[in-house]
């Protein structure tokens, strides 16, 4: 497995700062009140933890990070907090080779079907698999 190159991309208009180097730019209030996280966000922040876990881990965190700095801006601005880690481990269990793209691919595609003929409805649309593109 050959190491991937690092595609991080400057913010336009930020002096020359990453995608990710937000801190002190202006997007506007912050909402500071306190939520319980979606089933869906405990259940992705679950999965990390097994994931990058002490015994045998599939990848450190350190990679997680970097998959995400390597959003570009569109992307990075218009994906939320846990919609960036679920992305990230998507692409870097296809990256190690844990998985292939045709087995997530099949496996999002059998949920899909499954929650449907359940009558539930679905949110949401594509997720692309290169990184400088925003979900669809």
């Amino acid at each position: 497995m050959t190491e991937p190159m690092r595609k991080t991309e400057i913010r336009q208009g930020a002096g020359g700062r990453a995608v990710h180097d937000v801190g002190g730019l202006d997007f506007g209030p912050i909402d500071r009140t306190e939520h319980d996280l979606a089933l869906w966000e405990k259940r992705v922040d679950a999965m990390l933890v097994l994931l990058t876990g002490p015994k045998k881990g599939a990848f450190k965190i350190d990679a997680l990070r970097r998959v995400i700095e390597d959003y570009g801006q569109q992307v990075y601005d218009k994906t939320a907090y846990y919609e960036k880690w679920i992305r990230a481990i998507r692409n870097l269990l296809v990256e190690q080779e844990i998985l292939t793209r045709a087995e997530v691919e099949a496996k999002i595609a059998a949920v899909e079907q499954a929650m449907r003929a359940e009558g539930r409805e679905l949110v949401g649309g594509t997720v692309p698999w290169d990184t400088t593109e925003a979900p669809i």
